[in-house]
């Protein structure tokens, strides 16, 4: 790969962080699950991706986000917030709050449109976005952070681009069964091998890959067991109160997930604008995601006692919510203005760019869904 080089205090930090795999590698015998390793490069105190210094977002970062490209997306999303409220409570929960770009749009919104919000609660586990959101959304004393759930909870709840990275296990078919992938280290670099899969992976493999048993060996895919967690977490959350989850991420239905063909898995880096691969790269310094089972989640929320209120394609969604009421809002006539948004709007709701690819998946308690939700609706394909 012909990547940028980082600087040298980028670099020692991964440095460091590749020390601190290692040695745990070391303590345990001399293999982790690929899972660990993505929880360490992505989360360890100080090191990892999300908890450490580096920018991740916008033009020096390694990705854009939907919340940065129109401020459209987040008032399109305060009006889906807006009707749960409604019928809930007056709180909003965001999960994973970038530069606090979407929460400015969101809460700006709903003051225009006059809506009461007691609560704009972000839980951020990178301390560089927290210090940038904090900056950004200092104006709106109605935010607080937290570093995780909390026991109850009335209201809407926001995760843009969250459960793709959540750890994953790795999972591949040798000699017609199913094994996973741990990490380990070979003259001085991380490496795969194969390793057995404990009783509660083998359970997950069942419960998620859609006919596990028929896929060729070789085949290398994941499973979500952290995400599905989160979603039980949702549950409980909801359980004494009334609220929905709007979960927007890239990913596919099961049966959409584990063809044939997708022989490789759906696991990717992003490092300055560059996606690739490779995991081993510059830990620390790179984000490691994969797509989301729509599947999967839908069924662990279900499970755990939330209803499944709607899914749909990201396009789906911010029509039926009216993102291009909103974009008519700027006269098409002031090209100067009106261009450059419904540029951005294209991107977010075309199927070659960001609309067919994102999904948006509604589990909730005690929330009817608007009509044109469920309009919208397509989760008879889940």
């Amino acid at each position: 790969m012909s990547l940028p080089l980082p600087n040298s205090d980028a670099l020692a930090a991964s440095q460091a962080l590749q020390r601190l795999i290692a040695a745990e590698i070391a303590e345990q015998g001399g293999a982790i699950p690929f899972s660990r390793f993505m929880e360490l490069a992505l989360y360890a105190p100080d090191l990892g991706y999300y908890s450490g210094g580096a920018a991740k977002l916008g033009q020096d970062g390694d990705f854009t986000t939907a919340p940065e490209i129109s401020s459209l997306f987040g008032a399109t999303l305060a009006r889906a917030a807006a009707a749960i409220m409604a019928q809930s409570g007056p709180n909003i929960i965001e999960f994973g709050a970038g530069t606090g770009r979407l929460a400015r749009d969101v809460l700006a919104t709903l003051a225009q449109l006059g809506v009461q919000v007691d609560s704009y609660t972000i839980i951020e586990l990178s301390g560089e976005l927290r210090a940038r959101q904090q900056e950004a959304l200092k104006d709106f004393p109605q935010v607080r952070w937290l570093n995780g759930f909390p026991e109850e909870f009335r209201g809407a709840v926001l995760a843009n681009e969250v459960l793709d990275a959540m750890p994953v296990e790795l999972v591949v078919k040798e000699g017609g069964r199913w094994r996973r992938q741990l990490v380990t280290v070979e003259e001085g670099r991380f490496a795969f091998v194969h390793g057995e899969a404990d009783a509660a992976l083998q359970e997950q493999i069942r419960g998620q890959i859609v006919d596990a048993d028929t896929l060729h060996d070789g085949y290398l895919t994941e499973v979500h067991p952290v995400a599905a967690g989160f979603m039980r977490s949702l549950a409980q959350m909801f359980k004494n109160g009334k609220g929905a989850a709007i979960l927007i991420d890239y990913g596919f239905p099961g049966r959409e997930y584990y063809f044939d063909e997708r022989t490789g898995g759906t696991l990717m880096c992003h490092y300055r604008h560059h996606a690739h691969p490779d995991p081993f790269f510059l830990p620390g310094l790179q984000d490691i995601t994969a797509h989301v089972d729509f599947t999967a989640m839908a069924l662990a929320a279900q499970d755990a006692g939330l209803d499944v209120l709607g899914y749909m394609n990201q396009a789906a969604f911010l029509l039926a919510c009216g993102i291009g009421e909103l974009l008519l809002r700027t006269d098409p006539e002031d090209a100067l203005r009106y261009l450059p948004q419904s540029k951005a709007v294209q991107k977010l709701v075309s199927p070659a760019e960001m609309g067919e690819l994102f999904k948006v998946l509604l589990v909730g308690h005690g929330i009817e869904p608007d009509p044109a939700i469920v309009r919208a609706d397509r989760s008879h394909r889940l």
